[in-house]
């Protein structure tokens, strides 16, 4: 053996060596035939639009546009000549894309370029699998371009939307694997804990399962929906709720039919137009539709069918369906009323109506419709509507900014207003406006510095 070919047999091993403990995971050596293995996984900076070549860089808005950070690796065989790396490159047996993701014509093409990136008496095996590994191959063969400030990856496979699925399984299944050899800090018990223990939350905060786990549960124990979240902070400021995915991983199936059961009552008491099935062996709450102001003067607007027994009813007099456009008389319920008091209680036309709708139901609808006229005037006289969810507020004592407890809006107690939730004094701070310098009111302000007795004011 020539001095050359020790030299270069002793550069060999060092370059393999230092390759070896940067990337213990990316290198194996198959000694039997002489022939190096590379397997090289591309990650990117940040995660990229990836697409088909043929696909519309520019798609309509609101369109699904998968991002991906790692793509299958590049299964590279090479072989290290004697002469290299002082005479001769190394040569590359095959490169191939795992899932097939890159056709043969692109890897003929990249083995071209791999081999003109060898300079006389350099290594070139760190350059290639950084050159790989960083996705920078791509820009040489114009797989990639930009959407704006998005890098977008365009993958030459014929039948994209098979391959999507594999690229989307692969990338969760290396996080997964990398999650869980790490290990991390549970924000709630301050212990460090292995990834394999922890919990990932959407919102990217790790909490240790354990913990995650009791304070869930205690949540859904004790109703409070509102708190089966991320306990961090920032993301309790943000009132972030956990998704469905991510209670199915923590809760039994009879956990998560009650959470699914507390979502659901929240959601109809947060309904001013919510109804109880009339029927007696059901009673199931009804929310109403969501299309109901299209719905006003139609008369669909009163119709109402029960998803527990399929029962369809008028929302008025809570009887069986009668159509939109066959009057129902109480549509109107304090008109009616209102209506039947004008007459004498022995007149004829009192006694037909009792007749035709029932004595003991009119007397109902008398006594629901005074008490009604009796809470819509204190109402009007003593609460504030909420802008956003149309709840009644009322107001006991303190300052006029209300914050809604049902949707968290802010609004003015005197005029109804929504306010910003970044300024919200901004309206009893800005002069013209109808609340300026008001606060507080000033019958409140009188009673806060009442003197106490047995004390004089200076």
């Amino acid at each position: 053996m020539s001095v050359d070919e020790m030299e270069c047999v002793s550069l060999q091993s060092e370059e393999w060596e230092v390759l070896a403990s940067i990337y213990p995971d990316y290198v194996s050596n198959n000694t039997s035939r002489g022939v190096l293995k590379l397997e090289i996984p591309i990650e990117f900076p940040e995660p990229c639009i990836v697409t088909s070549l043929d696909e519309d860089i520019t798609p309509a808005p609101n369109t699904f546009l998968p991002r991906l950070s790692i793509l299958p690796p590049l299964l590279l065989d090479i072989i290290l000549p004697p002469a290299y790396p002082m005479h001769a490159p190394p040569q590359i047996l095959s490169i191939h894309a795992t899932h097939s993701w890159l056709p043969p014509k692109y890897t003929m093409d990249l083995r071209k370029y791999m081999v003109e990136m060898w300079n006389v008496g350099e290594g070139v095996l760190y350059s290639w699998v950084e050159w790989i590994r960083g996705g920078e191959f791509l820009d040489v063969l114009e797989l990639t371009s930009l959407v704006g400030r998005d890098r977008h990856v365009r993958i030459p496979y014929p039948e994209f939307k098979i391959l999507l699925p594999f690229l989307m399984a692969y990338e969760d299944s290396t996080q997964m694997a990398r999650f869980s050899q790490n290990a991390y800090n549970c924000q709630v018990c301050l212990t460090s804990i292995k990834g394999a223990r922890c919990f990932l939350l959407s919102c990217s905060h790790v909490f240790c399962r354990s913990c995650i786990e009791d304070f869930w549960r205690l949540c859904v124990t004790e109703g409070t929906i509102d708190r089966v979240g991320c306990p961090d902070p920032d993301c309790v400021k943000e009132k972030r709720e956990a998704n469905e995915e991510e209670i199915r991983r923590v809760f039994t199936e009879e956990e998560i039919r009650r959470w699914k059961w507390l979502r659901q009552k929240r959601m109809l008491e947060r309904d001013p137009g919510m109804v109880h099935c009339p029927m007696t062996v059901c009673q199931t709450a009804i929310s109403q539709p969501a299309n109901i102001q299209e719905l006003e003067g139609t008369g669909w607007e009163r119709l109402r069918t029960c998803p527990q027994c399929d029962y369809s009813f008028c929302v008025y007099c809570k009887r069986t369906w009668h159509g939109p456009l066959t009057e129902c008389p109480l549509a109107s319920t304090d008109q009616f009323v209102q209506e039947y008091l004008d007459h004498p209680e022995d007149s004829e036309a009192r006694m037909l109506i009792e007749r035709r709708y029932g004595k003991a139901n009119m007397r109902r609808l008398v006594a629901r419709h005074q008490e009604e006229l009796a809470n819509r005037e204190w109402m009007q006289q003593s609460t504030t509507t909420c802008p956003s969810c149309r709840v009644r507020v009322e107001k006991s004592f303190g300052c006029n900014h209300m914050t809604c407890a049902k949707c968290g809006q802010h609004f003015c107690y005197r005029c109804g207003n929504k306010l910003r939730a970044t300024d919200p004094y901004q309206h009893f701070s800005t002069p013209g406006q109808s609340c300026f310098n008001k606060l507080f009111d000033q019958d409140e302000i009188e009673n806060e510095w009442q003197p106490v007795e047995g004390f004089a004011l200076l």
